[in-house]
């Protein structure tokens, strides 16, 4: 089924879905399968399955370092699969520009396609480690935008070099990203909207922001993006703070503010413990205020562990 649908068929009820990320290539799914267990009694209608792209390696060779290019986590497609027949759950594969050229894409979606998956979330993808900037890969998209497009075109039967004539088109539903505090290359969060409603006008279905830890961000986005014309739904993303050098490195990596409030909790913190509790509760808090308000769904991103997300749910769902 669809995320829209399921938004739709919960008639104004507030959803519960998270975002894994696939296992290391060489790890036994069952310690993904471990982390999702805990979390299937709120009854996700959708789980999302993040995409990495291609890594830079250097391996010693006879003195000298040899230059290789790996994916250190494939497998998103089968993994998806693999949840919807266990879990008898909707997976959202995580579709990237980086990494991928067209017809690679093309590819990932007729698998999709096949294996029954209605749901995929396109997104541009992040730089490679030694890249400053974003840059496309030869032969692949350079904006979100054009990932959009070509699934749009797909689920009409268009393909990149044949259009095809068939009743079974793959009918994606398509969820795209939203920054609440604006993407971090965007020169102002009024271009950032102007991209996000382009996405829209060319087939996405839905959005999902950005992590956020100050409520009043995503109401203001949500109302900005109502105010241009922006009807689609709008699913916040949560990520508890679970380490205390995340006061640092979630501002440096997503260019979000953190509210001092949270700041001076976690620094008073004298463990990491005491800072995943600090965590779990603010989310709670987060998630509390964001239900009351008739968000569609809470998204959480579990980044491979349950415990906290699981702590959160508890007192929602």
């Amino acid at each position: 089924m669809k995320v829209t649908d399921h938004i739709n068929n919960a008639q104004g009820k507030t959803l519960f879905s998270f975002e894994i990320v696939p296992p290391v290539k060489g790890r036994n799914i069952q310690e993904l399968y471990n982390n999702i267990d805990p979390l299937m009694e709120f009854k996700p209608p959708f789980i999302d399955v993040t995409t990495s792209r291609e890594e830079t390696i250097y391996v010693q060779k006879e003195g000298l370092l040899d230059k290789h290019t790996t994916r250190m986590r494939p497998g998103t497609v089968g993994i998806c699969a693999s949840i919807q027949h266990k879990y008898n759950v909707d997976t959202v594969p995580h579709v990237i520009c980086g990494g991928f050229t067209k017809e690679e894409t093309e590819y990932m979606l007729v698998d999709c396609h096949y294996l029954g998956i209605e749901n995929v979330m396109a997104l541009r993808g992040d730089a490679r480690s030694e890249q400053k900037y974003f840059e496309p890969t030869d032969g692949g998209h350079p904006f979100a935008i054009d990932l959009v497009k070509q699934i749009h075109d797909l689920n009409s039967g268009k393909y990149l070099h044949e259009t095809v004539e068939t009743d079974h088109t793959g009918e994606f539903c398509i969820g795209v990203a939203g920054y609440p505090e604006k993407h971090l290359e965007s020169p102002s969060l009024q271009s950032d909207l102007k991209r996000l409603k382009e996405k829209v006008d060319a087939g996405a279905d839905y959005v999902v922001t950005q992590m956020f830890f100050d409520n009043k961000k995503y109401f203001e986005f949500v109302e900005a993006a109502k105010n241009i014309g922006i009807t689609v739904p709008i699913i916040p993303g949560i990520k508890p703070i679970a380490v205390k050098r995340h006061l640092q490195l979630l501002p440096q990596v997503f260019r979000i503010d953190l509210p001092q409030d949270l700041i001076d909790a976690v620094d008073s913190c004298t463990s990491n413990k005491d800072v995943r509790a600090v965590g779990i509760e603010w989310a709670i808090q987060q998630s509390k205020e964001l239900k009351a308000a008739g968000v569609p769904v809470l998204h959480y991103y579990s980044m491979g562990k349950s415990d906290n997300i699981k702590a959160i749910a508890k007192e929602l769902f």
